[in-house]
């Protein structure tokens, strides 16, 4: 006797892990996958198709007024789940009502506004947002670094696994060095006297526990801001993540509000001030869109519509 196949949330979890996909892009398509089949009255997607897609999408723009970054995230979220996992391509879906929603601009803190929110952070908060700011760093970026990704030598951190599953260096700030060479060595000292934080090993992506057994051990392998808390996954092994992000997030929202800042600032926007100011300051932006790893330069130039005074150097015919 068969057992029973694997609900639809299980085969879409292997495939996407199978593929190396972030968690958070697993959480963002099964979102949209079960907006789909809610959307239809929950018949599964293997009884729908095309037309059903095309409805959904529609729906979306003219009902929902979403974004149409958010309309092209459901319809790749429902690509892939048709493509990928039900292993019938989707093909040609017809006409889709685009949403018009326009896409806003980021929202930007001056240099003096971003140091007086880093400036009321406690540790390692501080650190994690001056990295954002200092460096470009996405929130999950910053938290996911590890001791092996600074090079204080060439003054470049590397980021690994980002967005879409890349690799990319970017700018380590001088002023920075002391600080994290401090932390690091906080971590060494008590990664060698074998403290209670380091009794189990911390995650490692992908099979790297199975191919190396004691890199989670090791030194280099220690994230930089550990969670203080343990996990356990589903096999029942022990390890510990990286800080968790929502908790930099929350410091940061307070902090803006203590300090003044009537801006809706988040961790996000340290990593647009970081590209606004390298701007505005002459940096090439070829060279910023490396820096922030945009895989299309349109992406970095939303930056020039918020420069302020000097917009790139075109000046007003009155001066």
């Amino acid at each position: 006797m068969q057992g029973k196949p694997p609900r639809l949330r299980d085969q879409v979890r292997a495939v996407i892990r199978v593929n190396h996909y972030s968690i958070r892009t697993e959480k963002t398509y099964w979102y949209w996958i079960r907006y789909f089949i809610r959307f239809h009255q929950m018949k599964h997607p293997r009884d729908m198709g095309p037309p059903d897609v095309n409805e959904f999408l529609t729906w979306l723009a003219v009902h929902r007024n979403v974004a149409a970054a958010t309309q092209a995230q459901a319809l790749n979220s429902l690509v892939f789940l048709y493509d990928k996992v039900l292993g019938v391509p989707l093909g040609e879906i017809g006409n889709v009502v685009r949403s018009k929603k326009p896409r806003k601009l980021p929202v930007v803190l001056t240099h003096d506004e971003a140091m007086r929110i880093i400036n009321h952070l406690g540790q390692p908060n501080k650190l994690i947002a001056s990295l954002m700011y200092g460096s470009g760093l996405r929130v999950t970026e910053a938290c996911r670094l590890r001791i092996k990704d600074l090079d204080f030598q060439q003054q470049v951190i590397t980021v690994r696994d980002g967005k879409g599953a890349k690799d990319r260096t970017t700018l380590l700030p001088a002023t920075l060095i002391e600080p994290l060479q401090n932390h690091v060595e906080s971590i060494r000292k008590a990664w060698q006297q074998r403290s209670e934080d380091f009794l189990h090993p911390v995650s490692l992506p992908f099979a790297l526990a199975r191919k190396y057994p004691v890199a989670g051990r090791s030194l280099e392998w220690q994230w930089l801001f550990s969670s203080p808390a343990l996990s356990t996954d589903n096999l029942g092994n022990v390890s510990r993540h990286h800080r968790h992000i929502s908790s930099v997030q929350r410091s940061v929202r307070s902090a803006a509000k203590a300090v003044g800042i009537h801006k809706p600032a988040s961790c996000h926007t340290f990593r647009h001030t970081f590209a606004t100011e390298l701007l505005k300051r002459g940096s090439d932006i070829r060279t910023v869109q490396d820096l922030l790893g945009h895989a299309d330069l349109r992406t970095t130039q939303i930056y020039t519509h918020v420069l302020g005074q000097g917009f790139a150097g075109v000046r007003s015919p009155l001066g």
